[in-house]
């Protein structure tokens, strides 16, 4: 069973630092792309970032580019998400969601996600 799990959210004043980490269960994540998606209230649900989507490189949102690095530990099957500079409008909800390589390459679309870690970020 494919399984994605986030942590590492909290609160944090703003200009501070938070990584999440997305931990995968029932497949390696090196034949898969694996997103950071973020919701914050009364917005729509925003891609934040991206490992193995881009021509098999990094995506980032114009929002984040600079201050967000997204990297894999394929040992230990987990994809981070190291958040600096924090400001008040990156509280979200933050999920994690995976699909595999092949099929993304023609869907663009994510068929397993996470249940999400809340980021506060206080001003």
């Amino acid at each position: 069973e494919v399984q994605l799990m986030e942590s590492g959210g909290g609160l944090v004043q703003a200009g501070g630092s938070l990584r999440l980490s997305c931990a995968a269960s029932g497949f390696t994540t090196d034949d898969y792309v694996i997103g950071w998606f973020r919701r914050a209230p009364g917005k729509e649900r925003e891609e934040v970032s991206c490992i193995g989507c881009n021509d098999g490189k990094t995506y980032y949102a114009d929002s984040v580019k600079g201050r967000f690095t997204i990297s894999s530990d394929y040992a230990k099957n987990t994809v981070y998400l190291e958040m600096n500079s924090l400001k008040p409008e990156d509280t979200a909800v933050y999920f994690c969601a995976g699909e595999e390589s092949g099929s993304y390459y023609y869907t663009r679309l994510f068929t397993y996600w996470g249940q999400g870690t809340l980021v506060t970020v206080s001003s």
